[in-house]
């Protein structure tokens, strides 16, 4: 495929993850539309006219141009890419089982990139219908900017750049269906807080067979699209947790995103809530921290754009980590590692780092030697063969 639609203007982040991948790919000689999700009608004329039949592909994050959207179906509710002859490639930045119904409608023409391999190996059991592309992790994105400041020149100790919600938002969920679901769920939550190792659907189908020793494929399947609710309660529990030992323990912490209100503490003043912010806007944070911290949202074999962004904008990336980053992360030498089991370890380690401006350097250095292996251009030139084959 020569030509490739892209789309912006819904999911920020992913507007400019999709905005990084197309400058990449006009430098890789593709032609490429960034269709604008703000201006449907609009964009929609000058995407027809940009659309050769047979020979574009829609390159889509969680499903955008494939959610039934009016602008993209014919009269009779059938999306025009199947009567255009469009390639539909999603690539999935969350788990697939919280896209089952837009699964079940995917245009005829179907193609999933996963983010994570457990994603994949999901997608595998549950799905072997559908076409798999290659793997791609998310990649990390550089601000072009004059020479990237020293510690000293530093402004904040620690940022966190993301989202936040309490726990409690999801008990509705938990405990609709009477006691003795909420104590089954409950259970599974306790399961993956005291081995963070575990994916949701392992837990879930562990503790199922458990119950129900002879439940079929069929209805595990069926179960795992109603349990989004444990990964959510699991990843901001331990999102907050995180943050919040560090801010009891007196280190100011910088975040950025929404919800951090709601995050009970001890020491309040230590938390310092800059609200939600574009994704660029982000970057300077990061740009302008000694520490950037990650906790990842329960990707076990993949990565999180976090990481790479951290390290290409000179900060020090402090971060869990999973197999698949053992291969890439070096504690003390590219990043800093924490045990999301052994959370009391991170103050010491923030204050270690805080107290030796030179080592961190060091760290920084190597780290950006890593994050220029993992940004959307190599995810791109990665991608590239698998393209052209299409």
């Amino acid at each position: 495929m020569k030509k490739l639609i892209l789309f912006e203007g819904d999911i920020e982040t992913q507007g400019y993850f999709s905005g990084q991948m197309k400058k990449e790919l006009l430098r890789l000689g593709y032609d490429v539309y960034l269709y604008d999700l703000k201006k449907p009608w609009k964009s929609t004329g000058e995407m027809l006219r940009f659309l050769e039949k047979g020979n574009t592909m829609l390159l889509s994050f969680n499903f955008h141009g494939m959610c039934q959207e009016p602008q993209f179906l014919d009269e009779n509710g059938t999306y025009i890419w199947d009567a255009l002859d469009v390639k539909c490639c999603n690539i999935l930045a969350d788990h697939p089982y919280y896209y089952y119904k837009l699964l079940a409608q995917r245009p005829r023409n179907y193609c999933q990139l996963s983010i994570d391999k457990n994603h994949e190996a999901f997608m595998r059991r549950f799905f072997p219908e559908i076409e798999l592309g290659p793997f791609l992790p998310l990649g990390g994105t550089q601000i072009d900017h004059p020479a990237l400041k020293k510690m000293p020149e530093r402004s904040m100790d620690v940022v966190f750049t993301g989202n936040y919600a309490s726990p409690s938002r999801f008990e509705k969920y938990i405990t609709r269906l009477g006691d003795e679901y909420t104590a089954f769920y409950y259970e599974m939550i306790d399961s993956l807080l005291a081995d963070p190792s575990q994916t949701v659907e392992a837990v879930v189908e562990h503790f199922l067979r458990r119950e129900i020793p002879q439940v079929t494929e069929a209805e595990l399947k069926e179960t795992m699209q109603n349990i989004t609710f444990l990964d959510l309660y699991v990843r901001y529990k331990t999102r907050g947790e995180v943050v919040k030992t560090l801010v009891d323990a007196g280190i100011k912490v910088h975040v950025f995103g929404d919800k951090w209100n709601e995050l009970p503490c001890e020491r309040p003043e230590n938390l310092i809530n800059g609200d939600s912010l574009f994704s660029e806007e982000c970057l300077e944070k990061i740009r302008d921290s000694r520490i950037s911290l990650n906790v990842l949202p329960w990707f076990k074999l993949g990565a999180h754009d976090r990481i790479y962004n951290t390290m290409l904008n000179g900060a020090v990336c402090l971060t869990d980590t999973n197999p698949y980053l053992d291969g890439i992360l070096r504690d003390g030498e590219n990043c800093r590692l924490f045990s999301l089991t052994r959370k009391e370890e991170l103050p010491d380690i923030v204050r270690s780092l805080l107290a030796d401006p030179a080592k961190m350097e060091q760290i920084t250095e190597a780290g950006l030697k890593t994050g220029l292996q993992n940004t959307w251009a190599r995810r791109m030139d990665q991608l590239d063969p698998w393209l052209r084959r299409q």
